[in-house]
């Protein structure tokens, strides 16, 4: 497949690059007589298959001169060839490093203040990249009418505990969140979206960001709402985030993080509804007891400075395991062949390399990766290079 994407370049071998999740792509990493490495991706699904194409868009739009106001690399496109029954082949560079899960994210220097600054540069950009690509746009009104469908949707399903209701409710309605100013976004960052290598000093830089599919003008909390799976590291990012950022300061920033984050849970909620599937449902709505038990008396907008504190609640903890899928137009409703539900489980008896662990504890906190590749969406690199957080 890699060879009719590329049909004049000398391939001398190819690796399995895999970690054993939902297996939306089939993904090696491709050795040239060069020396030089490349990924290629096959999508196995109409899900992935979109998801294809819109990170094409998107990598297509980061012109070389978009790509010198990034500090950090993007993957570059080598080839792409049409697929038989649909889809098509994609052949990228290769961003060689490791990742580091939300749940695993140490406080301080290095990973964290590397991941705010790189998201605030990622937002700094002009807003011509996505106009002239022709990519989504959602202003602060656009994004509440979305959240504000989501929210009748699973009302009217039953199974959402009236404590989170009220709070999404009030959330939705309260004027104070919603006076941001648009960036450009991933449409929704996780901690697995970063790239990382250590400097000669051993310290953890930021040298590549995947999940491009989603690019758009939008709200940049989406980008950051992975934080509150990173209860001991969120305050670094935040702050890193602040002071890298030369946008107006934005009070709500944490806290749409933080709803957003919960609503995960409610869009898996309605991916159950409406594809039929009563497991999902049940899950999903195991998932919003335990989130509306964690919350307790957390109010989520009485200080819109330090809302989404350091207390998370195991749901909220399990947020990385929610699978990511399409997006289109910038739309949040649930696309119902996007999800696996063996990764949103309240059962963890899943490998490390299948989902993060309940509560952080576990194994090795790195991941190598490949390019375009994290944790729910594609098949990530088997953990032999060694690396460790910091």
């Amino acid at each position: 497949m890699a060879t009719t994407a590329l049909p004049d370049v000398d391939i001398r071998g190819a690796r399995a690059l895999t970690a054993g999740g939902s297996g939306r792509f089939d993904s090696a990493v491709l050795t040239l007589a060069s020396g030089q490495e490349l990924v290629v991706r096959v999508p196995t699904d109409a899900a992935a298959a979109h998801d294809a194409e819109a990170q094409l868009l998107a990598l297509r739009a980061l012109t070389p001169g978009v790509r010198d106001l990034l500090p950090f690399a993007a993957a570059e496109i080598a080839g792409t060839a049409p697929l038989e029954d649909a889809g098509r082949v994609v052949v990228t560079s290769y961003l060689d490093g490791y990742q580091v899960d939300a749940a695993q994210v140490p406080a301080g220097r290095g990973v964290a203040v590397e991941m705010g600054t790189a998201l605030a540069a990622l937002h700094a950009l002009p807003p011509s990249v996505v106009r002239a690509a022709g990519l989504p746009e959602r202003g602060p009104r656009e994004a509440r009418d979305a959240l504000e469908r989501l929210l009748d949707v699973v009302g009217r399903s039953g199974r959402v505990p009236v404590r989170l209701m009220v709070r999404w409710r009030e959330a939705v309605e309260d004027e104070r969140l919603w006076g941001y100013e648009s960036a450009v976004t991933l449409g929704g960052a996780h901690a697995t979206s970063f790239v990382f290598r250590d400097d000669a000093h051993g310290v953890p830089r930021v040298v590549g960001l995947l999940d491009w599919q989603g690019l758009q003008m939008g709200d940049p909390a989406l980008d950051l709402h992975w934080t509150e799976s990173a209860p001991h590291a969120a305050h670094d990012v935040f702050a890193a985030y602040r002071s890298s950022s030369a946008r107006s300061p934005d009070r709500a920033l944490r806290t749409r993080a933080r709803l957003h984050a919960e609503l995960e849970f409610a869009r898996w909620l309605v991916h159950g509804i409406e594809s039929h599937d009563a497991a999902v449902i049940e899950d999903a709505a195991g998932l919003l007891d335990a989130l509306s038990g964690g919350i307790g008396d957390d109010p989520l907008l009485a200080d819109l400075e330090s809302a989404g504190g350091a207390d998370v609640s195991e749901a909220i903890a399990l947020l990385d395991r929610v699978p990511r899928g399409p997006r289109e137009a910038a739309d949040t409703s649930i696309h119902t062949d996007a999800f696996d539900p063996e990764e949103l489980s309240l059962h963890a008896d899943e490998r490390w390399d299948a989902a993060p662990a309940r509560g952080g504890a576990g194994s090795d906190d790195t991941q190598p990766l490949e390019a375009g590749a994290s944790d729910e969406t594609q098949p990530l690199a088997s953990p032999d290079d060694g690396a460790t957080a910091r």
